[in-house]
């Protein structure tokens, strides 16, 4: 048994701004990404690859605000954050702040089975990168027209915006969160989680949210995986990822109320918009947000598979 989901992001959805043909985009990227997740767990694989695959592949689809669809810095370049967590093991591995990774995820393995550190930041997480010979890119690969339009509308309104933003007022209250994410269960009852974003459009002074630090957008132990998107500063602040297995391990709740509690009870009355996915050890999943929409699939060895934006 085995089971699998990812996210693109969530926040305030304008269905209005997500014509039919940018839906099917998305929803073919999400497809892919679950896919090549999917494919590795069928195959008897361990869930901390299939994670990192799904990733990967969203990492590489300019959609999404990670890896190659990473929105831009105040300075007008990308700082991309990821980490991934083997929940059988303990171990962990994450970058902040890279500049030249292809795919953070990758370098965030990299961390965890090479070195003796779990948080690595620029300029040593692309020294890293390059010296066991990861893809790097320049920054044209990164570039996305946008996400540059994104960010001239955050200058102009002279302050950070979150993903998925579309045209929408930057002054809106309504602002819209982006990371990606993937959890596992594999075919051995083992369980991963991993993490990547671009940040914050328009975001200064080097600044890291929730995803690169363990406990706060990603966990991964032996009864749950979890992965976050949305508003990093309340999501750190209520080590969110963390909350939702101390809920479970120390409170007896179920994998559905204790994400519940922590996303909606917790985060939801502080402002903290977004949502996460999770997977237990009995191959459970849960993917609730507290916001107008989540990018998200899931699969089960079941047959189940499912598409979902609102």
């Amino acid at each position: 048994m085995y089971a699998l989901a990812i996210h693109g992001g969530a926040g305030t959805i304008a269905r209005a701004e997500l014509t039919p043909a940018l839906e099917a985009d998305y929803r073919a990227g999400l497809q892919a990404a679950l896919a090549a997740g999917r494919r590795l767990l069928a195959e008897g694989a361990p869930a901390l690859a299939a994670v990192e695959a799904a990733v990967i592949c969203l990492e590489d689809n300019p959609l999404f605000n990670a890896g190659r669809g990473a929105v831009f810095t105040h300075d007008g370049h990308h700082e991309l954050d990821a980490a991934l967590m083997d929940g059988a093991s303990g171990r962990v591995g994450a970058v902040a702040g890279a500049r030249e990774i292809q795919n953070p995820i990758r370098a965030a393995r990299l961390v965890m089975e090479h070195t003796e550190h779990v948080l690595l930041g620029y300029p040593g997480a692309d020294e890293l990168a390059r010296l066991h010979g990861l893809p790097t890119q320049p920054a044209d690969y990164f570039f996305t027209q946008r996400r540059f339009d994104q960010l001239q509308q955050a200058i102009a309104a002279g302050r950070m915006q979150l993903d998925h933003a579309g045209s929408a007022p930057v002054v809106d209250a309504n602002w819209k969160k982006g990371t990606v994410g993937a959890v596992a269960r594999d075919q051995h009852g083992n369980l991963a989680a991993a993490t990547s974003t671009g940040g914050m459009t328009n975001k200064r002074f080097s600044r890291i949210g929730d995803t690169p630090l363990p406990g706060a957008g990603t966990w991964a132990d032996a009864e749950v995986a979890i992965s976050c998107t949305g508003n990093g500063e309340d999501f750190m602040r209520a080590v969110a990822a963390y909350d939702v297995s101390c809920l479970m391990r120390y409170k007896g709740l179920s994998l559905a109320e204790a994400c519940r509690v922590v996303v909606h009870d917790k985060l939801a009355p502080v402002g903290g918009e977004g949502g996460l996915i999770a997977v237990s050890a009995a191959g459970e999943l849960a993917l609730p947000f507290n916001s107008g929409g989540m990018y998200r699939a899931w699969c089960d060895a079941a047959g189940e598979e499912r598409v979902a934006i609102y």
